[in-house]
């Protein structure tokens, strides 16, 4: 078995693989991955239908597109990919490194109304598309479903064919919370802590909360979930977060959701019923 890391999508990739030219093809499939689903790269298809408001989709974006939609169905509407105008405007308008403070956000609320029929996605006057953490989520679980790896982390979003995983999970100060059994499955962390920066001398941070179009305001620092998928377990940690004290009730009822944790702002972590590692 190998291991690699390596930069990629605003993150590191950890990729656990039979060889080195199986980790070879794994950088490719992602380096594809992130020329089309960026919102930082101008000539991305992402970047071409946030601008045109309607597009013929390729095959590939067509696929992550029926998930969220899916996904942002099963939330009840608190995963959804349509907040992208609202991201910028609050100062998240390039890659994390260069967000500078600001004085005012720009703009006002926009819209997040989209949909997808066939292969044609079109967006609300307003609206722009941010494909952000599913599609880590994404390519993670098309490099371990079609055999190119066991074990795939995008910046600790996490799918894997290893029976025995078992993922301890981290607080904001980067101490331990919880030993999280992911086995044949997938975990993915959302957190208010890790992209932060000041606007009208007020902290804010990247996870909008489409029901108000600001950085969420929420009790909950990091939320936790195990599914599947990695998709499923990106849109379930980030539903939970946005619910604040309701999300591991929210999550509880769900049976795609095999488990999650929540980190609190006093540093007290709290999970399902389902039963954790000790």
């Amino acid at each position: 078995m190998t291991v690699a890391r390596f930069p990629a999508m605003g993150t590191t990739f950890e990729v656990h693989a039979a060889d080195r030219s199986a980790i070879d093809r794994c950088r490719l499939l992602v380096d594809v991955a992130e020329r089309r689903f960026s919102r930082f790269v101008s000539d991305s298809e992402l970047s071409r239908i946030n601008g045109a408001g309607e597009a013929t989709v390729s095959p590939d974006m067509r696929s992550i597109l029926t998930e969220a939609a899916d996904l942002q169905r099963r939330t009840g509407g608190t995963f959804h990919i349509g907040v992208g105008s609202s991201v910028i405007g609050w100062g998240y308008d390039t890659t994390f490194e260069d967000v500078v403070d600001r004085a005012e956000p720009s703009g006002h609320p926009a819209s997040s109304a989209w949909r997808l029929r066939g292969d044609v996605v079109t967006l609300a006057a307003g609206t722009r598309i941010d494909l952000g953490g599913i599609a880590k989520g994404w390519i993670a679980d098309r490099l371990v479903e079609d055999g190119h790896a066991t074990v795939v982390s995008a910046g600790g979003d996490l799918r894997s064919v290893d029976p025995t995983l078992v993922v301890d999970v981290l607080d904001h100060e980067g101490s331990f919370a919880a030993a999280v059994p992911v086995g044949i499955g997938a975990l993915a962390t959302s957190s208010r802590s890790r992209r932060t920066w000041m606007v009208a001398q007020q902290r804010v941070h990247h996870l909008v909360d489409p029901r108000s179009m600001r950085p969420a305001d929420t009790p909950v620092l990091s939320a936790s979930a195990v599914a599947a998928t990695a998709t499923e377990a990106e849109a379930a940690a980030k539903a939970i977060l946005l619910m604040g004290v309701d999300g591991l009730a929210w999550a509880d009822g769900q049976p795609w959701i095999r488990n999650a944790i929540a980190v609190w702002h006093d540093g007290h972590v709290y999970g399902t019923s389902r039963r954790l590692a000790s």
